[in-house]
């Protein structure tokens, strides 16, 4: 549907008008600061809530679409528009946006203003990504969002010093520069791919445009498909990230500041595993169905790799960061299988590990605020010291595990059904990496919070105070829903998850017929049974 006001447009930039408010403050004024970004998020929250509560449940056509020329002599517009795939995730950064202001209140006390103005710079980057339907625009947004990630981990991140290249340097600044180095290598390939679909198109229609939705209409040959899915493939994928391509992630979770890593796991992550939905199997479906084989076998290992090293872990934020790689895991497993339950099931889990681990890093850093350690040999006996922080986390951790009733059943549960309908073996060794992560995450929580308190240091800590129970609250109340009751979501998100899978299987047939007899291009080699067939 469409408004006659410009929601979308709104809640990608009311941020950039509180950063504005926040720059004409008097930098020494913190509270009158951190007032002005909490309000600023909580409203842009609010008016997300709008899409929402008008949201069409009945139609795959996106919805709120707002379109005006940019630069028409280039054919580049400002389009914008959200269907089911991409409702939750812009409710989910808005959500967690205002929780972060709120959960930063008392951490940051160097630079707040420049603190705010960043964190608010990086919500209409985060949230432009999950609206534009323009590829120019589209890439924009996903650059931008760079720039305070960057400044958030490298000037706001631990004090902790690390040797590179046999020179000290703080550790903030090299994981800040290697999140940078991995996303922009990916970035530049996925920009050139854009470009060469900008000339194919206009080879094809005498048309230049980067509007995605006609490119949606494009038949490219499996060659050029192949060439192009790779691209993109790898911009996502190290976005995501995938193994092995996720060794910027560890690093930069642990050295970044709460709210950096909240933001880092629960929303930048679900930009690569959004974009496969987006733009990689709709725009090139022969080659993302061909690559259905090498990819689940790359996130069976991501599921299981993670894992085993979240295992051996003894700082409990390292713990959390590698529990990502094996969660995200399952999300690119659902995702293609290429069956309704499965890619259900992953755009339900992008959300849960939003909300679970999003939380996870929440406790881990009012911990942190209080001990300024996160190593698990230095807690023990916690549950005794602060029963409402051991609460809180404990609903976290089965979360994170997916017990029955809480949120991450739901999604676990339909990744693995709709994995089991194409692919009996890979359901099997995915549904160990849940059994994995009950070990990894009771035992760390076990040895936090229960028996003595072995450290006198943590004799004396208070217990959670009511603006973190505020903090909290929300993400109980979501993790409860969804585990409950998790019908609305579903059905938000089914008729566009039903016309893309359809999308998909036709524009194949029609570029199967182009080239019949022709090679099935790069990734024949892991051709077979339409999967699409099983759904």
């Amino acid at each position: 549907m469409d408004h006659a006001f410009p929601v979308l447009s709104f809640i990608i930039f009311f941020p950039l008008v509180g950063a504005l408010a926040l720059v004409f403050t008097g930098k020494d004024q913190h509270r009158a600061l951190r007032s002005i970004a909490l309000v600023v998020t909580v409203v842009d929250f609010l008016a997300s809530l709008v899409l929402y509560r008008d949201f069409q449940t009945n139609t795959a056509a996106f919805q709120f679409l707002e379109r005006a020329e940019w630069i028409p002599s280039l054919g580049i517009t400002y389009s914008l528009g959200i269907d089911g795939i991409s409702l939750y995730l812009v409710l989910l950064t808005t959500l967690l946006t205002a929780i972060s202001v709120l959960a930063c209140w008392t951490d940051i006390q160097v630079k707040v203003k420049e603190f705010l103005v960043c964190l608010l710079f990086l919500e209409t980057g985060m949230i432009g990504v999950f609206c534009a339907l323009d590829l120019f625009l589209f890439y924009v947004f996903w650059e931008v969002m760079l720039i305070p990630m960057y400044l958030l981990i490298g000037i706001w991140g631990t004090p902790t010093m690390r040797r590179v290249f046999g020179r000290e340097m703080p550790a903030r600044v090299y994981s800040a520069i290697k999140f940078v180095i991995f996303t922009m290598v990916g970035s530049l390939l996925m920009l050139v791919a854009i470009l060469v679909l900008y000339f194919q198109y206009h080879s094809a229609t005498g048309v230049y445009t980067f509007d995605l939705l006609k490119y949606y209409e494009l038949n490219l040959p499996t060659h050029l498909q192949s060439w192009l899915f790779l691209a993109f493939f790898l911009a996502f994928a190290i976005k995501v990230p995938m193994w092995p391509f996720h060794t910027w992630l560890p690093d930069a979770h642990t050295e970044a500041p709460t709210v950096g890593s909240v933001l880092l796991a629960a929303v930048l992550l679900k930009m690569g595993t959004y974009g496969f939905l987006r733009y990689s199997m709709p725009l090139f479906p022969n080659a993302s169905m061909a690559a259905m084989g090498w990819i689940s076998v790359l996130a069976l290992i991501g599921i299981i790799y993670g894992a085993w090293v979240a295992m051996v872990q003894k700082d409990v934020k390292r713990l959390v960061a590698f529990s990502s790689v094996s969660h995200l895991g399952f999300v690119m497993l659902g995702m293609f299988a290429f069956t309704i339950q499965g890619v259900e099931g992953s755009i339900l889990q992008m959300i849960n590990h939003g909300l679970s681990t999003g939380a996870l890093f929440l406790v881990v850093g009012m911990i942190y605020e209080r001990r300024h350690t996160r190593l698990i040999a230095e807690y023990g006996g916690m549950a005794k010291v602060m029963p409402t922080y051991a609460t809180f986390f404990m609903i976290f951790t089965l979360s994170s595990i997916g017990l029955p009733g809480l949120n991450g059943f739901v999604g676990e549960f339909l990744v693995l059904l709709g994995t089991f309908l194409v692919n009996k073996p890979f359901a099997v060794v995915a549904a160990t990496g849940v059994i994995f992560a009950a070990v990894y995450m009771l035992w760390m929580y076990q040895r936090v919070f229960f028996g003595q308190v072995t450290n006198p240091k943590n004799l004396g800590l208070a217990d959670l105070n009511l603006r973190e129970v505020a903090v909290l609250l929300p993400l109980v109340v979501c993790i409860g829903w969804i585990g409950v009751y998790p019908k609305p979501f579903l059905q938000r998100m089914e008729p566009s998850v039903a016309h893309l899978l359809e999308k998909v299987r036709a524009k194949s047939s029609v570029v199967v017929q182009l080239e019949q007899g022709k090679a099935q291009g790069q990734f024949a080699w892991f051709a077979g049974q339409d999967p699409l067939q099983s759904r």
